[in-house]
């Protein structure tokens, strides 16, 4: 079965939306938002997206277990068209794959995470403001102190998903999103941190409680990634009632030619 571009936005639904937490993300950049950057492979039903909207073009391929193979078989023959650098969120074994074409580097072991037990949450008291393009600044000097090197895109701030708690009038925690989709229904949570001056006080609970609250009736799926060996924020999300449901890679490739 051979590979194609695929530009029918309502066949890459259907595909995806039967596994909305695994492909949260696919599907969020279906919206009018992120569509514009996007280019879309399918062989069958197996799916992979190269999102162009941040500076290293980013390949997104996930499959459940039983399905790898047939996404690996998509790989294959999509890895001579992609670009000569660029990074990769991966099922396990797919930057094997990739390795016959690219040199695979910085590879680390990521989780994807569901809310799956909202009485958890509904035990932490939800507090921050949310914040919009106005507070643009001060939310980049907090990510500059807190979290250098985040995936941060400022137009996210237009959709009311960022949430922000101030102590003596400065920004010291944050919790939004990198896919917000009523359309589709999910959700992805991101760009969470705390000023580490103001950490071990359950700030960032509180956020991520407030935002899942404003999120409650827009979506049905309120995921994340978070890595493998992040132990504090494992032990966070857990309190909060999410659950490990995919495991997956991201790493830098590099074209060998």
């Amino acid at each position: 079965m051979p590979v194609r571009a695929e530009h029918d936005r309502a066949v890459l639904a259907d595909l995806l939306s039967r596994d909305p937490v695994l492909h949260a993300y696919q599907l969020g950049d279906l919206d009018d938002f992120f569509w514009p950057y996007t280019s879309w492979f399918r062989r069958g039903e197996q799916v992979a997206l190269l999102y162009h909207g941040v500076q290293l073009p980013t390949l997104l391929a996930f499959a459940a277990p039983p399905r790898v193979a047939e996404l690996a078989a998509l790989l294959t023959d999509v890895a001579p068209l992609l670009p000569a650098r660029s990074w990769a969120h991966l099922s396990p074994g797919l930057d094997a794959t990739l390795a016959r074409w690219f040199h695979v580097s910085d590879a680390a072991p990521h989780h994807r995470m569901a809310l799956t037990d909202p009485a958890r949450l509904a035990r932490v008291a939800p507090a921050g403001e949310v914040l919009g393009p106005a507070d643009l600044p001060e939310l980049l000097n907090l990510y500059a102190a807190a979290y250098p090197g985040n995936w941060f895109d400022p137009r996210m701030l237009d959709t009311g998903q960022y949430v922000g708690i101030r102590a003596a009038g400065e920004l010291v925690a944050v919790a939004g999103v990198h896919v917000w989709s009523p359309a589709f229904r999910v959700a992805a949570l991101g760009n969470v941190t705390t000023d580490p001056k103001a950490r071990g006080r359950g700030l960032a609970g509180a956020a991520v409680a407030a935002l899942c609250a404003r999120l409650r009736d827009s979506v049905d799926h309120v995921t994340l990634n978070v890595r493998a060996d992040n132990r504090a924020a494992l032990r966070l999300y857990d309190r909060l009632g999410f659950t490990r449901v995919a495991d997956f890679v991201e790493c830098g490739l590099r074209h060998r030619r």
